[in-house]
């Protein structure tokens, strides 16, 4: 696996593991082209909701790939729905649901640092678990 692999795979196990040493591997200026407040600390700030709306949380680690300084992973996340405070649940009552929301994230890593990412996520697979979206028959 090249570096910028290896730094990635860091970063997802600190990530799930809860160690707050994963945001040292952001650049202080890190741009989340997803969406959301930019920067290590809005990162922070990111996963801290989903963590809030999300009990239980653990990330699956599918498949990885990585060239040059990109790296490309397909992740799962795995939760208790709990809250409702990203723009996406609001309006959805929590009931406990246990749910599996699916991503693909790019990252691009530069100077031993992640320094952007982007993600794509299935936010109506969630919605349909959560029920707040019924697909017609």
């Amino acid at each position: 696996m090249t570096t910028s692999g290896s730094l990635v795979q860091q970063l997802g196990e600190l990530l799930n593991a809860g160690d707050d040493a994963a945001y040292d591997l952001l650049s202080p200026d890190f741009t989340n082209h997803a969406a959301g407040p930019q920067g290590r600390d809005g990162f922070r700030l990111t996963t801290s909701i989903i963590h809030h709306d999300f009990a239980d949380i653990e990330g699956e680690d599918i498949r990885m790939v990585a060239q040059d300084d990109l790296v490309v992973t397909e992740w799962w996340l795995h939760g208790t729905h709990v809250a409702s405070t990203m723009p996406l649940l609001k309006g959805i009552d929590p009931r406990g649901a246990r749910v599996t929301w699916k991503f693909v994230h790019t990252w691009r890593v530069a100077d031993g640092s992640v320094v952007e990412h982007w993600a794509t996520r299935d936010d109506l697979g969630l919605l349909i678990q959560l029920g707040a979206v019924v697909l017609g028959t």
